[in-house]
């Protein structure tokens, strides 16, 4: 599984790639987020392209994801989505990430843009886009998709982002990847035994589920509260094995009740 990690600081970006972080994640989304946000305790990052570009120089290992704005026009503020865009894949991006789309114009319009020079992830957090996902899953271009669950449970007018995956939102849209073959994820994840929902009972799910990427969220390590970059680095060397360690056992679980109930099914066919 992918684990990726917001940044826009290449001393950061260097100590998460050699822990072991597999995405670099620049967040460039600002446009609307502060007004259907407004009140939570979310990340607004405001990074730049001069940001990819800076990590782009220092980045070896790991992938660099960079999140645009949803589609929009060119304002007095700011460029369009088709300028926008054009700048993150000549920032020498791995992957450009659509967040809070609602039609398959929109993503029809992302991928005209990005043309194939880079892979793509959706970002899916609005119930429109669920309603739509099949038709989104057949457009040529789409390489991945991620379920933003801060959004989407404002969306359904949840109070807390993890009953998505209580109430059988996530694991109905997992279904629907698994079948098509579409890598994805969702989510974000503090340190192993941390969290109001503990990681590793999250950790679970995405076994369960079949996901194949998860954010290390800002609880995981908060630069901001760190008085040193030695620190930064404990956290990262400690927690990243961590979660690797509760990744791997949560795999060997599953092989084992996978193998059990084939097992079960061959003794049960033999004995009719």
């Amino acid at each position: 599984m992918k684990l990726m990690y917001i940044t826009n600081q290449p001393e950061v970006a260097l100590i998460a790639e050699e822990a072991g972080v597999d995405r670099i994640f620049v967040d460039m989304e600002y446009i609307g987020k502060q007004e259907r946000q407004g009140g939570m305790d979310t990340v607004q990052s405001r990074h730049t392209v001069e940001d990819a570009k800076i990590l782009r120089g220092v980045i070896k290992k790991s992938e660099i994801l960079v999140r645009c704005n949803p589609i929009h026009p060119g304002t007095d503020k700011y460029v369009s989505s088709e300028e926008e865009i054009e700048a993150v894949v000549q920032s020498g991006a791995d992957v450009v990430m659509l967040p809070y789309f609602k039609t398959i114009a929109e993503v029809q319009r992302f991928l005209s843009i990005v043309k194939g020079r880079t892979r793509t992830c959706l970002l899916l957090e609005t119930p429109e886009a669920v309603e739509i996902v099949d038709e989104i899953m057949e457009l040529a271009g789409v390489d991945e998709i991620f379920v933003g669950l801060n959004d989407l449970s404002l969306g359904y007018h949840k109070k807390f982002m993890f009953e998505l995956l209580a109430d059988g939102t996530v694991e109905m849209l997992a279904a629907k990847f698994k079948k098509k073959g579409m890598p994805f994820g969702f989510g974000g994840i503090a340190a192993v035994g941390q969290g109001a929902l503990p990681a590793e009972r999250i950790l679970a799910e995405h076994c369960r589920l079949g996901s194949t990427a998860v954010i290390l969220s800002r609880s995981f390590c908060n630069v901001a509260k760190m008085k040193d970059l030695a620190e930064v680095q404990q956290k990262f060397a400690q927690g990243v094995p961590a979660i690797r360690k509760c990744e791997a056992e949560n795999e060997r679980k599953f092989a084992f009740f996978r193998d059990n109930i084939m097992a079960i099914k061959e003794i049960a066919r033999k004995m009719q």
